[in-house]
């Protein structure tokens, strides 16, 4: 197991540092432990060093991590982060806290209908397909006020923000500018009347930058964990 109370430290000070940089308050912006692939001990031991938000990829991995976890469940805040599929709403309605994945109408719509009455309202975030890349999934920017709007309307559901994996680039400027994009978008949004507070975006490899342009959630995983094993 990684020194996951080091990586974590080392992590928060980054961010702090970035958001200094930034003019930012350190505390607003939190950091969400990607934890996809690694073992639910992995977890475990993220949360004894303190971390408290963990993002998860695939469904049935993240269901037999969330029940393996089950003693920690009222202090874990679960992430559902990567592609979501119609017939895959159900459970993570039912079991995580937040969706960022959000990249069509009827998710939103299915995962709305399918949460349960008893839980709190699950916190969800527009992906937007930023940097107009084919290969990625998402809302394009022309489209996102209508879907957002539609989106906010929806029962047991609340929007939250929006998320973007931008295409990947070399210098911390160049970075800025897909989550400069992303922040404009959501400044328009909110003038729209949304109530929005969320910016998911930036990467171990683009933190810097997201902090700078408003990042208020972070997504980083092999710097806390260490290298992924997808061999299984």
């Amino acid at each position: 197991m990684p020194d996951l109370i080091h990586n974590l430290e080392a992590m928060q000070q980054r961010i702090a540092f970035a958001a200094h940089v930034a003019g930012r308050a350190a505390r607003s912006i939190e950091l969400l432990a990607v934890s996809k692939t690694f073992p639910a001990g992995d977890v475990r031991g993220a949360y004894n060093a303190g971390q408290r938000a963990f993002g998860e990829n695939y469904v049935q991995e993240a269901l037999t991590k969330i029940e393996t976890l089950a003693d920690l469940r009222s202090s874990i805040v679960w992430h559902f982060i990567g592609p979501l599929q119609s017939n895959k709403t159900r459970p993570v309605a039912e079991q995580f806290d937040w969706v960022h994945s959000v990249d069509r109408l009827k998710i939103a719509q299915r995962l709305s209908e399918q949460r349960p009455g008893n839980l709190p309202p699950l916190n969800v975030c527009l992906q937007v397909n930023i940097s107009g890349e084919a290969s990625k999934s998402g809302v394009s920017v022309p489209e996102a006020v209508e879907v957002a709007q539609s989106i906010a309307a929806l029962p047991r559901l609340k929007l939250r923000g929006l998320m973007a994996i931008p295409e990947p680039a070399g210098t911390i400027d160049d970075q800025r500018v897909p989550h400069r994009a992303l922040r404009e978008l959501f400044e328009r949004l909110c003038n729209d009347s949304l109530e929005l507070d969320t910016l998911s975006m930036g990467m171990s490899s683009d933190l810097e930058a997201a902090v700078m342009e408003g990042a208020t959630i972070v997504r980083v995983g092999t710097a806390i964990f260490g290298a992924r094993d997808y061999s299984n």
